[in-house]
């Protein structure tokens, strides 16, 4: 299952998100990943959720980005929701073609294995495209 939370920039989504992560620590089983562009966040986040600076791992696109996600899943079969704060910044592209791909494959990708992915996107909701607003 795919979520996207798409709004402009200082509208609350990091918020949004944050509240996100402490009701899955809460609620669900397993362990909860956080990718952010650079480490912003500096909340107390509770133990289930790890947090992961994109930037030390150098992820540069959308293909990076999906092999880096196939890695943590598959070294840790235990994640059970996945957190990716402003997706343009962590792979570095803002093409709405490859967010279309990206959605699409994160969507197939996770459903089989019943794993949670929540995306926040910094761009207006009428500048969605079908496949992004599928999401929202």
């Amino acid at each position: 299952m795919v979520r996207l939370i798409m709004s402009g920039s200082g509208e609350g989504k990091t918020k949004q998100l944050i509240e996100l992560m402490e009701s899955a620590a809460e609620h669900e089983v397993g362990c909860m990943v956080c990718i952010e562009p650079t480490r912003n966040m500096s909340f107390n986040l509770r133990h289930q959720t790890r947090m992961v600076d994109a930037s030390e791992f150098d992820i540069n696109s959308f293909e990076n980005l999906r092999g880096f996600l196939s890695g943590l899943y598959a070294g840790n079969y235990d994640i059970s929701h996945i957190f990716i704060d402003n997706l343009c910044k962590v792979a570095r592209s803002s093409d709405e073609r490859e967010i279309d791909q990206f959605l699409n494959w994160l969507d197939a990708f996770s459903s089989p294995l019943n794993l949670k992915a929540t995306i926040t996107i910094s761009a207006a909701t009428d500048s969605a495209t079908d496949t992004m607003r599928k999401y929202m």
